[in-house]
């Protein structure tokens, strides 16, 4: 085994990991600690926005994480991701949870309400000015660039005053995005059963550039008729450049809740690789800390029969979860350090926190990325210190 290996090699492996920065979360300063720290802990992509100062930041962390690539290996991280983590854009083909915004005027709150979506916002995005003041409809209420479009706001509001604004990947927009100086090398369609119409209208907008691109991904739920779906895009993309991922979307921005989050995405995953068209398989949608674990015990990962162990006959490369997307959770379990870093003394006055600025901070949110990235590296750390002592 090879000390470097890409991204390439880990979704070939069968230990794929994937950070997600949210579709339509566009905190600049949040998304390059998140890129940052887990390029540090071994990622093998790190998805954002389709925005151009969102890639831009992402980029920036990522050319950060490469001259600290061997700090991060001296500490014990990353061993198994000598190439820089893909860049990767989610683009839809209509609407879609990922991809739309919470708003309301809390200027028509009423005063005694206890703000329950205040509490339940796990990205921090819905402020309220204190003291209270007569209030225009921009001193308050959602901070967009937080807002990743998780809906958890809206059922807890008293008097159903939280809406979503949704948005859909205009030709334009793929274009800009998709440019070569924006350092875009993957993209994920989010799509849904019954939009192969508009799916098309999407694709051939991209068509132009996927000579350039190293992955493909498609994100879908489960739904009537989803294995005949896959297969009709499948079709339609047929022949590629690059390899394809199925994303497996079991329930979407869901992996901070609990533990039983993970298990739609589990069984979506199964679903697909029983009858599913060419290509890896991914989880998302759910995913958190007893995600791995669960494949492991499922017979799922590749990585689940150690050097030596009998593997079934009926195990082959098509019988594997190739990876894991980690979500809502991911970001949840940084998110105290990154407070720290953005409200706390580390904060700069003058201009964005950088989380290299400030080592003892990063190296401790490495350190809890790492935990969530050696889940499914570990077992390979294992057989390359055998290699290399050998």
């Amino acid at each position: 085994m090879s000390k470097l290996q890409g991204p390439l090699d880990s979704l070939n492996q069968g230990h794929w990991f994937k950070l997600i920065c949210g579709a339509s979360y566009q905190h600049l300063s949040a998304v390059r600690s998140l890129t940052l720290a887990y390029a540090l802990a071994g990622a093998d992509c790190i998805d954002v926005a389709a925005d151009r100062a969102v890639t831009i930041a992402a980029r920036e962390a990522l050319s950060v994480a490469a001259k600290l690539a061997p700090e991060a290996e001296r500490r014990g991280y990353g061993l198994l991701s000598g190439a820089s983590p893909l860049l990767m854009v989610s683009l839809n083909d209509g609407e879609d949870p990922h991809f739309r915004k919470a708003e309301f005027n809390p200027a028509a709150c009423p005063p005694d309400c206890p703000r329950p979506c205040e509490t339940i916002c796990p990205a921090g995005a819905i402020a309220f000015p204190s003291p209270p003041l007569p209030l225009s409809p921009t001193s308050g209420g959602v901070i967009e660039d937080r807002c990743y479009g998780c809906g958890r706001c809206l059922p807890v509001c008293p008097i159903g005053h939280i809406i979503t604004r949704s948005y859909v990947s205009t030709p334009e927009a793929v274009a800009a995005t998709l440019l070569p100086d924006t350092g875009v090398e993957a993209i994920e369609i989010h799509t849904q059963v019954g939009r192969l119409a508009d799916f098309t209208r999407l694709w051939r907008a991209i068509s132009p550039q996927i000579h350039r691109l190293k992955l493909i991904a498609i994100s879908c739920p489960d739904g009537d008729g989803l294995i005949d779906y896959l297969w009709s895009l499948y079709q339609l993309i047929s022949p590629l450049p690059c390899p394809l991922i199925w994303q497996t979307d079991g329930r979407p921005m869901s992996g901070d809740i609990g533990k039983g989050t993970t298990h739609a995405t589990i069984k979506l995953g199964q679903k697909v690789l029983g009858a599913g068209p060419p290509g890896y398989v991914q989880l998302a949608g759910g995913t958190n800390n007893y995600t791995a674990s669960k494949l492991l015990a499922a017979g799922l990962l590749r990585n689940s029969f150690l050097p030596g162990s009998v593997v079934p006959e009926n195990h082959n490369s098509q019988s594997f979860i190739a990876g894991i997307a980690f979500g809502s959770y991911a970001r949840v379990l940084l998110s105290p350090i990154l407070d720290q870093l953005e409200t706390g003394d580390f904060a700069p006055v003058n201009r964005s926190p950088r989380l290299e600025d400030e080592p003892k901070l990063l190296w401790q949110a490495v350190e809890l990325a790492h935990e969530l990235v050696k889940q499914l590296k570990s077992l390979y750390v294992v057989q390359y210190y055998n290699e290399i002592q050998t």
